[in-house]
């Protein structure tokens, strides 16, 4: 469709070529004789006269809206007049019946601005900031909901954010709380490789700040624990304004927090735990470095290779991020962490033990050493049970197996395979409840120091041939583990040779001597060695007949 100046330009170019008149003119145009004349006076088209609308309707009430407005100046925030109530307003005491919602909202958004300032408020206005490379980043939580085992939950997002690149780590923890709080800076240094230089912009979290200064600028009361982290990593915080009033300072994270969620967790992830969860952000980070922010003309991840290297070097010393307590191991080998009982080794019954309680796991630990590892329960009143806790006290009390606790657990979490059902109930019957059940805790006990594939392959073997053992199960399981290459050399270069050999693992005895001697049982020869002869031994029987020796003399030779 041509414009009205291509359309002019036509008419002024006939009426000058062709000499036409303007009826003529605006016969072979199509338009009214006006147009031309317009045309024939001036090249340039007259601006058009702007739509009037509905809105001279207002015009009667204006002064009116401007005396809400006014007064909305001294009035609380929260009760400040919107657009709708102040149409409602006009309704009942104006009479103003003909006006529409719309109509009164363009007007107020304007208008509101403009009596501000005249009133002399603040005006909202955004400046837009530099930053030094590797010098700031901001963080934040965030809520989303998770349908975690099969039910929705709510759980807080850690979102940790460059200033300068707008590379962000995200993790989700069940809990916001100062252990979540910590480990998630250590996942986001880890992940970046240093420290910013400057400092990091917050709100004022518990986790961090245990009291706000009101008069004292952004003095604030810092929790011991965050002081000595801060300490260790070496940087600063810088602590915005409380509530909303301080949401602009750090509005980089608020913004990727609110990306974050809408882009990557809509819809509601489902997964088995939060540790898989994760694993799949990891990745998503990944992609979102070929991401563009806003209008930049290089991605997120070339303006983080770019700032990489302005950041501090990460401390050597590892800082732990749990909540340290002592709680006491009771009768029946747990600890109490949070309202949720875990289970220990049986050996600490009755004695303190250090916990460190972190955001998605809890570490027991025994002097120095680890002790127990449980994931974290985040369901008040609930528990952790691990079978390997029991095992030393099963192994005297066998017939308390069949109902614990720890074996159920074992069961629904899969550690309790079909395969040690199997070893179970075979063993009960060749050996009885009691000493087939220490049969099998005896197999449960080499997972402390095996694979559990090897000792799964054991207990295949030692089945096919009926030996319920323990010991045949763990001969079988080594012999497994050194049959499957782990990337050695030495292996590989015999692997065709080991290939050839396909014997049976597991002998019958009992098999072989009731089957055919010739036969080749169980993948071995026949036997075609002689059998024993007892002839030595009959001569020796023969000498000592011959030279009998009283009971109670010896030869003086022999007396010393």
């Amino acid at each position: 469709m041509e414009s009205r100046v291509e359309l002019f330009a036509q008419i002024r170019r006939d009426a000058r070529v062709d000499g036409l008149s303007v009826r003529a003119l605006a016969a072979r145009h199509g338009v009214h004789r006006r147009t031309v004349r317009q045309a024939l006076e001036s090249a340039a088209p007259p601006e058009r006269k702007p739509r009037r609308g509905v809105s001279w309707r207002l015009d009667p009430f204006k002064t009116a809206i401007d005396a809400m407005l006014v007064e909305d100046t001294t009035a609380p925030r929260k009760q400040r007049h919107t657009a709708r109530r102040i149409l409602a307003r006009l309704a009942e005491e104006h009479r103003a019946e003909e006006l529409s919602y719309s109509t009164v909202r363009d007007y107020v958004r304007v208008r509101r601005a403009q009596i501000d300032v005249e009133a002399g408020r603040r005006v909202e206005a955004f400046v837009p900031q530099e930053h030094a490379p590797g010098a700031e980043a901001e963080v934040d939580f965030g809520e989303v909901w998770v349908v975690l085992n099969g039910v929705k939950t709510k759980c807080h997002m850690f979102v940790f954010r460059l200033s300068r690149s707008g590379k962000a780590i995200h993790r989700i923890y069940p809990t916001q709380a100062q252990e979540a709080f910590l480990e998630g800076h250590i996942e986001a240094f880890n992940e970046i490789g240093g420290v910013p230089v400057k400092h990091i912009r917050y709100d004022n979290l518990t986790s961090a700040v245990t009291a706000v200064l009101f008069g004292q600028g952004r003095q604030r009361v810092e929790n011991d624990r965050w002081v000595l982290f801060k300490s260790h990593y070496g940087f600063d915080s810088f602590y915005c304004q409380p509530g909303i009033a301080g949401a602009h300072e750090k509005g980089g994270v608020e913004g990727e927090v609110g990306w974050f969620r809408r882009n990557r967790l809509s819809p509601m992830p489902a997964v088995e735990c939060l540790d898989e969860l994760n694993d799949c952000i990891r990745v998503w980070e990944e992609a979102d470095e070929h991401r563009r922010i806003s209008d930049r003309l290089r991605t997120i991840g070339q303006d983080f290779e770019a700032e990489r290297p302005f950041l501090a070097a990460l401390p050597t010393e590892t800082f732990d991020p749990g909540l340290v307590l002592n709680p006491r191991v009771d009768r029946s080998s747990m600890v109490t962490v949070r309202m949720v009982k875990y289970s220990v080794p049986a050996r600490l019954i009755g004695r303190k033990v250090r916990v460190s309680l972190r955001a998605s796991e809890v570490v027991v630990f025994d002097g120095r050493a680890v002790a127990a590892r449980h994931q974290r329960v985040a369901a008040k009143r609930g528990q952790s049970v691990q079978l390997d806790h029991y095992l030393e006290v099963l192994r005297t009390k066998p017939g308390a197996l069949p109902g614990s606790t720890a074996l159920a657990l074992a069961r629904a979490s899969g550690t309790f395979t079909s395969a040690h059902e199997a070893f179970w109930a075979a063993s009960r019957r060749v050996n009885g409840d009691a000493d087939g059940t220490r049969e099998l805790i005896d197999v449960l006990l080499l997972h402390r120091s095996m694979d559990a594939g090897d000792i799964q392959a054991g207990i295949t073997a030692a089945l096919q041939v009926g030996a319920v053992s323990a010991d045949v199960v763990a001969v079988e399981a080594r012999r497994h583990a050194a049959r499957v290459p782990l990337g050695g050399a030495s292996f590989d270069r015999h692997r065709r040779a080991q290939e050839e050999v396909n014997v049976q693992r597991v002998v019958s005895l009992t098999q072989r001597r009731l089957m055919d001697p010739a036969a080749v049982i169980a993948g071995l020869p026949a036997d075609a060695r002689p059998l024993p002869s007892m002839s030595t031994y009959d001569e020796l029987l023969a000498k000592r007949t011959e030279h009998p020796v009283e009971p109670g003399t010896a030869s003086k030779e022999n007396i010393s």
